[in-house]
Parts: C-alpha cells; sequence; structure tokens
C-alpha cells in the first residue's frame, strides 16, 4: 500500500499542467453533435504556449464536429494525473498555419498531414477553462485558467 501525496499548490500544479502541454504528445479530444451524439479520439497536437494544435480528416466526425461547432474537451495524461481543457477549435488550413507551424506539428508528432491524399483540417483550440488533479484532495484546487486567462 503506498501513501497518498499531498495535494500540490497552484504553482506547483501550473508547473505540471505546462509541461504535460508541452511534452506529451498525444490526447483525447471530445466533440459532440446532436444528431451524431458525443465523440472522442486521440489525436496527436501541438502546444505553442497559447493553443493546441491538432489534425484529423476534414469529413471525418470529428472534423465535422469542429466545424459545425468549435466547442471541444481534451483530456490529458493517466487518470491519476489528469489534465482537462475545455476550449474554442478554429479551422486553419496551411497558408494561415504557415510553414514553421505546420513544419513544428510534424516534428513533435512524427506526422504530417500534408502529405496525405485524404484532405486533413488543422484546428487550433483556445484553451477557455483547464483543470488539473491527481487524486481527490486536488479536487478543490483544480482550476488552472478561467475565461483564458491563467490563474495565480
Amino acid at each position: 500500500m503506498t501513501a497518498k501525496s499531498e495535494a500540490r499548490g497552484l504553482e506547483e500544479r501550473l508547473r505540471d499542467t505546462r509541461a504535460r502541454l508541452e511534452n506529451d504528445v498525444d490526447l483525447w479530444v471530445a466533440t459532440a453533435d446532436a444528431s451524431r451524439g458525443v465523440h472522442l479520439v486521440p489525436l496527436s497536437y501541438l502546444w505553442d504556449g497559447t493553443a493546441v494544435l491538432v489534425s484529423t480528416p476534414r469529413d471525418s466526425v470529428t472534423g465535422r464536429n469542429l466545424l459545425a461547432d468549435g466547442r471541444v474537451r481534451l483530456g490529458l495524461g493517466p487518470t491519476r494525473d489528469v489534465v482537462i481543457v475545455d476550449g474554442t477549435a478554429e479551422p486553419a488550413d496551411v497558408a494561415e498555419l504557415g510553414q514553421e507551424a505546420a513544419d513544428a506539428f510534424a516534428a513533435k508528432t512524427g506526422f504530417d498531414p500534408r502529405k496525405l491524399d485524404e484532405p486533413y483540417q488543422y484546428f487550433r483550440i483556445r484553451p477557455r477553462r483547464i483543470q488539473a488533479w491527481r487524486e481527490a484532495n486536488e479536487l478543490a484546487g483544480r482550476g488552472l485558467m478561467r475565461d483564458g486567462v491563467w490563474l495565480g
């Protein structure tokens, strides 16, 4: 049996969350549509310090959902060290994304949608709310971002 760790303070949680956003490669993307219901898929991503960049087939359920309604929820990490991001997805084509960002996405994820025959759509997801916790003792202070502004 292991002892439960102490709850992290805000500064430590912010540091850990920023490190996860910067260093992880994959996350879960949850979208919804009135006729198709809720949809959850894993996607690779790039964090640029202000937004999460993902790419998915334009005609996939996730692509269609994000084009119709940009609301999205992202999940990073294991269940005992989770980061939840609620945000708004904006479609971006390669021209507006820029060569540098598309190259950085391909380098980080090992996946370059520009080289595929199937049309892929990039989405820039701007966080509105971020929460992070490990155990029940961290639920009270889980909020790290509110209305797009980091706390602390």
